[in-house]
């Protein structure tokens, strides 16, 4: 089987497929539909790969780097709970806010949820 030199393999399920590149974060940022809440910022775009893509960015406003990473966890758990109903075929990016490094894992969940679903990636 052939793959197209410029397309990534999909993650086996259950696996979260990351965005690595900056072009493609460039890309969700300036045509995917944002939504805002208190604890993060969602970005999504349509992609032509057939799965979803998550990015998650963390800046340093958030704190030093317990923190950041902390943040990133809370997010990727509450998008892997959330995996199985989302809607394949997206990029994905989520930008943690300072309150998100102090919330539970269920309100971030429910943020994400949300959001997702204002976004169209959620039923």
């Amino acid at each position: 089987m052939k793959r197209h030199p410029h397309r990534p393999p999909a993650p086996p399920p259950g696996k979260v497929a990351p965005i690595k590149e900056n072009r493609e974060y460039l890309r969700v940022y300036k045509r995917g539909r944002s939504q805002v809440h208190p604890l993060i910022v969602t970005y999504a775009l349509k992609n032509r790969l057939g799965y979803t893509r998550l990015g998650i960015t963390t800046s340093k406003k958030i704190g030093k780097a317990v923190q950041r990473n902390r943040a990133r966890r809370l997010i990727k758990t509450a998008y892997r709970n959330l995996l199985p109903e989302i809607a394949p075929g997206y990029d994905i990016v989520v930008v943690a806010r300072t309150k998100a490094t102090f919330s539970k894992e269920q309100m971030v969940e429910r943020a994400l949820r949300s959001q997702l679903k204002k976004a169209g990636v959620l039923p």
